[in-house]
């Protein structure tokens, strides 16, 4: 009896770290009435991150126990994603790992502001040897990839506070003003939006004044396509995932993290409620039960206006909306990557899954998911009510639909620039953003950000859409375009992107995770070795998993085709 009673004893006492009592209380208190389900583990992280600037070994334990999950996991999912700062107990009064301080400075280190000077940024910064108010503490400088303000280049966040056009001046001050919450810019709220025609057409569809087939065709005729970058039309995309049994789901991409894009943060920012309705309009036509939105974490502002608009759409319909969840990224790349981003939601790491089955039938939750980029969603009201011409019928040299270009670098107007499908860069410039910079000449471009590779000036009358830049070995992706000059080299924007890459692989496969790495070296030389170089592009190119490492070679393999006289 007393050998029984010793082993029950033995099982009992808990291995590992030990649960805290103190920190478990303060858990408890930020997660409030937040059900203990495993996909929120990522929003009880961002709560304590929020709330200590980091996340303590005792606080994940705590974490760990309110999920009811083992704390080998919840450490697994913290340290995957980059805006996670976990300190455990061993590295409390390490140097590199103790505790970050309350204020930290992040500068863009992206192609966009690489080229408008953010190392001399940084440089600075580091040696200003930045205070924090009152308690003295150093700030923390961190160098860190695309933020999504690219054409307010050089960009610098203090805490979550965008600093456009930064100077190492403003940024100090903001430092000394604590000025770490960003401001929410002037958008269309939901009465504005209302009193302008808004949500009409999503009450003719609950009404039954039109039909899901109506509408998907409307679509089908428009010739609407994915504009997150793969481009697959949308109308067959809404009819693929209604053949699937119910209960069917919503994901919407809002995780723009391609360097020289920030058009979904731009429509957020001033329009919310269109891709909103266009979501709602999705989710009757397909019999969708729930929506799930996927946000960057870098979009602070963008996070407050869609809580703030999500709770009065709610309040405004009442029993008439399916429950919309909003969620937030941490600092990973590859969950732009619909299935990545689908594991993110689910509280998990961003890992892409290996494909079939495809999302469309197992994806969220393993339900039939209808994933949409925030802009294809955007478009839907405009369609619908005004009919599929009045978006075909733009276009140039044979293609249709317009284009939101997210448009930065060597130019005098950069931003957001709705332009026709098929429009030349040279065109794009001209017509849209001024011209080129004084003393700039037109040297060559990246038409869909890092991963769409890089073009010279010499082939500045390639129209700009779907399927026209295979042959050039480039994409238009979700039509990011950086523009630079002659007074940049493409082979150091190049190997920019390939750092990008490096930084942002989720490691799952060799190619990619080892591929990256291996490149960088060799495109710091003065002379490349070019075959050595392919034999690695075609090794990532045909074994990586996802588009991360089948992409990454394109900028160095146009430098080598476009641009031989540098390498």
């Amino acid at each position: 009896m007393n050998k029984i009673v010793k082993k029950k004893n033995k099982q009992s006492t808990r291995k590992g770290r030990q649960l805290d009592p103190m920190s478990l209380a303060e858990v408890q208190k930020l997660l409030e009435e937040m059900p203990r389900k495993k996909d929120l583990l990522i929003e009880g992280l961002h709560l304590i991150q929020d709330k200590y600037h980091y996340l303590s070994a005792k606080h994940l334990v705590a974490l760990a126990h309110e999920f009811k999950l083992s704390t080998a996991e919840v450490f697994e999912v913290a340290t995957f994603y980059h805006h996670f700062d976990v300190i455990k107990e061993s590295d409390s009064n390490d140097g590199d790992n103790k505790p970050p301080p309350p204020i930290t400075v992040r500068v863009c280190d992206s192609v966009s502001c690489e080229i408008s000077g953010a190392k001399k940024l940084l440089d600075t910064l580091k040696k200003l040897s930045l205070a924090v108010p009152d308690s003295g503490e150093p700030v923390r400088i961190q160098s860190v990839p695309c933020i999504g303000r690219c054409q307010h280049a050089p960009v610098a966040v203090v805490g979550k506070n965008p600093v456009d056009y930064a100077t190492a001046d403003i940024v100090k001050q903001k430092v000394k003003e604590k000025a770490v919450i960003p401001k929410i810019p002037k958008y269309t709220g939901l009465d504005e939006y209302i009193s302008s025609g808004g949500y009409n057409l999503f009450q003719d569809c609950i009404s039954e004044k039109k039909t899901p087939e109506e509408v998907i065709n409307e679509l089908k005729n428009s010739g609407l396509r994915g504009l997150g970058g793969a481009g697959f039309p949308a109308g067959a995309k809404w009819e693929i995932v209604k053949k699937f049994p119910a209960p069917r789901l919503l994901a919407v991409n809002i995780d723009e993290g391609e360097p020289g894009t920030f058009k979904d943060r731009y429509y957020i920012e001033t329009d919310p409620h269109r891709f909103l309705e266009g979501s709602l309009i999705a989710s009757w036509a397909v019999g969708i039960d729930e929506i799930y939105l996927y946000l960057r974490d870098e979009y602070a502002a963008g996070h407050e206006i869609l809580r703030n608009e999500i709770q009065k759409l709610e309040a405004f319909f009442k029993d008439h909306l399916c429950r919309i969840h909003l969620r937030r990224g941490a600092g990973a790349y590859i969950c732009g990557e619909e299935s990545a981003m689908i594991e993110s939601i689910e509280g998990k790491r961003g890992i892409p899954r290996l494909r079939p089955p495809y999302v469309a039938e197992v994806g969220l939750f393993g339900r039939p998911t209808l994933e949409h980029n925030m802009e294809t969603l955007h478009w839907v009201r405009d369609i619908v009510e005004k009919g599929a011409e009045s978006f075909s019928k733009h276009g140039r040299r044979g293609r249709k639909g317009l284009r939101s270009f997210s448009v930065s670098g060597r130019i005098n107007k950069p931003g957001v620039h709705l332009a026709p499908a098929g429009i030349s860069i040279l065109e794009l410039i001209d017509e849209y953003c001024n011209g080129m910079q004084p003393g700039h000449k037109f040297y060559g471009y990246f038409p869909g950000g890092a991963s769409g590779g890089i073009l010279p000036a010499s082939l500045g009358d390639a129209p700009l859409d779907f399927d026209t830049l295979q042959d050039y070995g480039c994409f238009i992706g979700s039509a990011a375009v950086i523009v630079f000059s002659e007074q940049d080299a493409a082979r150091d924007l190049a190997l920019n992107a390939m750092r990008f890459f490096e930084h942002e692989s989720c490691g799952q496969c060799t190619p990619c995770r080892s591929g990256t790495s291996k490149a960088i070296p060799l495109m710091k030389k003065n002379k490349w070795d070019k075959n050595l170089l392919e034999e690695l592009s075609i090794t990532m190119e045909d074994a990586s998993i996802c588009g991360l490492g089948q992409a990454a070679p394109n900028p160095l393999r146009s430098v080598i085709k476009y641009f031989p006289q540098e390498v």
